[in-house]
């Protein structure tokens, strides 16, 4: 019996990489979407380790809440530069779900300056606080949406605390549950995040 050659042209090879590489990709994608993302991590007494590389991260914004604008006792009255993981954010964009193990940091920043030469307004001062939220099955399983609260904040002068124990319920959860728009995150305050999500 005479034996037949398999014979590709160029553009058959090309197709079949290109369409390899695509299933991979979204494969990759599915994949993050289901799994703990490494950037959140906890020690040996179950604390929440303070990570050192979110300012690498995707940014999503900077609300702040004067007191100026609150009649002198806003509960939060700094600048709050929030970022979240990276594996996160992209699995937010490809599925339009936070996935377990989104954590998304919170870096508190004192307000500065009222004017610039640019005008009158609301300047970031010294940094004064940091914290974070994770979303974690494993580790919370028993907190609404599987959200927990974190802070590494200490007393104004001293350096920030290398991990936390998580908040109560009630301190952050039942605000965000009860306020928060997607998710237990309050999204209606990030343009990046609202834009990034899918359709």
């Amino acid at each position: 019996m005479k034996k037949r050659s398999l014979i590709f042209s160029n553009s058959t090879i090309t197709f079949l990489a290109i369409f390899l590489v695509f299933s991979l990709l979204q494969n990759g994608v599915k994949g993050q979407a289901n799994s703990q993302t490494e950037f959140a991590i906890w020690d040996s007494n179950g604390e929440l380790v303070k990570p050192e590389s979110y300012r690498e991260w995707i940014y999503v914004g900077t609300p702040v809440t004067p007191n100026d604008m609150n009649n002198g006792k806003a509960p939060f009255p700094e600048f709050h530069n929030a970022y979240i993981d990276p594996v996160s954010f992209a699995a937010y964009k490809a599925t339009g779900k936070f996935p377990d193990g989104t954590i998304l940091v919170k870096e508190l920043v004192s307000v500065g300056s009222k004017a610039a030469v640019s005008g009158v307004g609301y300047f970031q001062g010294d940094f004064i606080g940091l914290e974070a939220t994770v979303k974690s099955a494993d580790h919370h399983a028993d907190e609404p949406g599987e959200w927990a609260y974190y802070s590494f904040t200490t007393e104004a002068g001293q350096a920030l605390k290398k991990s936390s124990p998580k908040f109560e319920t009630a301190s952050c959860n039942t605000c965000h549950q009860v306020s928060a728009a997607d998710d237990w995150v309050f999204t209606q305050y990030y343009p990046i995040l609202r834009a990034a999500k899918a359709k």
